[in-house]
């Protein structure tokens, strides 16, 4: 059989407009009452967070001092990811179409995220989209799971995968981050980046995925093309 193992935030959810809603909370939060800040516009955010600009270099960019921004970086992680903010996630343009012709074609689909279970659960119920995985083609983080980081965790849950999926003859990632690529590349799997997630074409680069493309349809639709030439 043919499988993709897809990423879930960036291919199939835009989570820039969540991540922008904490930024703009975590600097009032943060700033003091009289203090004049630049609120960045969510363009510029973005831009920012998808080069990789640490946070409390955001921070300063957006008006605090060293100390205040040490600080806003520290509520920003603590806070991005809590249940109030996924609501503020969207659906990726095309994102449930493409979920449909890969399932239609009878491909392998498998969803591989560093969200915790409640989190991806929560996600499946808003979007409707558990009916494209079933439950032993999600792959995520128990819900009291202790990080160590994305380029360490992925990989772990990558070999897991590879270990309780069935055998296929070709394997697709499709993802958005470094730990995506790092979590293919580790285990020998062909990896699709996408430009329309957390990440910039630059900051794909330096990953060395096997392509670049514009977002989750354009690589499901490389995918089927070369699927049908290998029949």
């Amino acid at each position: 059989m043919l499988r993709i193992i897809t990423d879930f935030d960036g291919p199939i959810v835009d989570v820039s407009e969540r991540y922008y809603r904490v930024y703009q909370i975590c600097l009032d939060k943060t700033r003091n009452p009289r203090q004049k800040v630049r609120k960045l516009t969510k363009g510029e955010f973005w831009q920012l967070k998808r080069s990789r600009v640490p946070e409390t270099q955001i921070g300063i960019i957006s008006g605090l001092d060293t100390a205040q921004a040490q600080e806003f970086s520290q509520l920003r992680k603590q806070t991005v990811h809590t249940q109030p903010y996924f609501q503020y996630d969207n659906l990726g343009d095309g994102a449930v179409d493409t979920l449909l012709q890969i399932q239609q074609a009878g491909i392998d689909l498998a969803v591989m995220t560093m969200r915790r279970v409640r989190e991806l659960n929560y996600a499946f119920n808003q979007y409707d989209l558990g009916k494209f995985f079933s439950e032993d083609r999600r792959y995520c983080l128990g819900n009291d799971y202790i990080k160590t980081g994305d380029t360490k965790d992925k990989p772990l849950l990558m070999s897991r995968a590879l270990q309780e999926l069935p055998p296929a003859y070709d394997t697709w990632m499709i993802g958005d981050t470094e730990a995506d690529i790092v979590a293919a590349k580790s285990h020998g799997i062909k990896v699709i980046a996408l430009e329309c997630g957390i990440r910039d074409r630059n900051q794909l680069e330096q990953e060395e995925p096997d392509l670049i493309v514009k977002d989750f349809s354009y690589a499901a639709n490389l995918i089927l093309e070369q699927s049908l030439q290998t029949i």
